[in-house]
């Protein structure tokens, strides 16, 4: 059986932190893992922005309750499901994904999560374990699945060169300059087509 890997925002929903810096006109809040490769400094960063503005886990929530999937992700997820294993490894929380999973028909998510102090401030994050994209691949290949991945971003790309095969999805131009060895698309009709080619190859 194959199993096809995916990034979550970016790629089957807005970035969270995009439109909650648009919510608050906190620029900065804006930078992602497409701007800053490093996951540590971009959530020091983040985290230090929350706590100079005051601003709570629930501020973030209700931004993301206004929040739906991409147009035509959760077809395209629902589709790609009736043919392999699907697994949502991303760098969000599952404090921001919940509702989102719903939306999407509730696949496999692996995520991280948040640590908060009794009145509602982000005080830390826990990462699930170190580099947690590509070690679920390489956990996966252990286990005798073929995999393949599609992302957007720095994050992603140690999981893509880890996967039998990866693919950049609608990801921005600097990323895709510096890593012109992955096939990219912005359509989710096209991925399918390089996943089912991938996949076809590989047997």
């Amino acid at each position: 059986m194959d199993i096809v890997c995916l990034d979550l925002e970016g790629v089957l929903i807005p970035e969270i932190w995009i439109a909650f810096s648009e919510k608050t006109g906190i620029r900065e809040l804006s930078l992602t893992t497409r701007d800053i490769p490093d996951y540590d400094e971009l959530m020091t960063r983040r985290l230090g922005l929350l706590r100079d503005n005051d601003l709570k886990l629930a501020d973030i929530q209700a931004v993301i309750s206004e929040l739906s999937p991409l147009a035509g992700a959760t077809q395209f997820l629902d589709d790609l499901r009736t043919a392999y294993q699907v697994i949502i490894l991303s760098d969000t929380f599952y404090e921001f994904a919940r509702p989102f999973m719903v939306q999407l028909n509730n696949p496999t998510l692996f995520c991280h999560r948040l640590e908060t102090t009794e009145t509602g401030e982000v005080s830390d994050y826990v990462l699930r374990q170190p580099d947690p994209k590509r070690a679920s691949v390489k956990a996966l290949h252990g286990l005798n699945f073929r995999t393949f991945a599609a992302g957007d971003s720095y994050n992603d790309t140690t999981m893509l060169s880890e996967a039998d095969a990866g693919f950049l999805f609608r990801a921005p131009d600097n990323v895709i300059a510096e890593f012109p060895r992955y096939r990219h698309t912005t359509d989710y009709q096209e991925l399918r087509s390089f996943i089912d080619e991938a996949a076809a190859l590989s047997r």
